[in-house]
């Protein structure tokens, strides 16, 4: 079982810089191959913002290309997301989530999540 402990959010003007991070635990090696940040904003359906396997191979939703940046530390067990130039429409609850698989791109495909941080951004 891996537990998956998420922090750093917060509530920050349009424009300004957040960084997340998600603390893994439990049986972390083979079941956090693939680690990502899913989040849902009001009214809106979870949504992969970006995902990055134990080789560092990373994929971003086109919404945050360029803004966001996913890394991990495979030594402190430890995913961050970086996010920069935030926009009103990054408001969310963003959810940490590991699988043993290949990241696929699809968010059903995660078995372990967080509980989520939340993310605000006012103009």
């Amino acid at each position: 079982q891996v537990q998956l402990v998420e922090s750093g959010g917060g509530s920050v003007q349009a424009g300004g810089s957040l960084r997340l991070s998600c603390s893994a635990s439990g049986y972390t090696y083979s079941s956090t191959y693939c680690m990502g940040w899913v989040r849902q904003g009001p009214g809106k359906e979870r949504e992969e913002v970006a995902s990055i396997d134990r080789d560092g191979d990373t994929t971003y939703a086109d919404s945050v290309k360029g803004r966001f940046t996913v890394s991990r530390d495979n030594i402190k067990n430890t995913l961050y997301l970086q996010m920069n130039r935030l926009e009103i429409e990054d408001i969310g609850m963003y959810y940490c989530a590991a699988d043993s698989r290949p990241c696929l791109w699809v968010e059903s495909q995660y078995d372990y999540w967080g509980q989520g941080t939340q993310v605000t951004v006012s103009s």
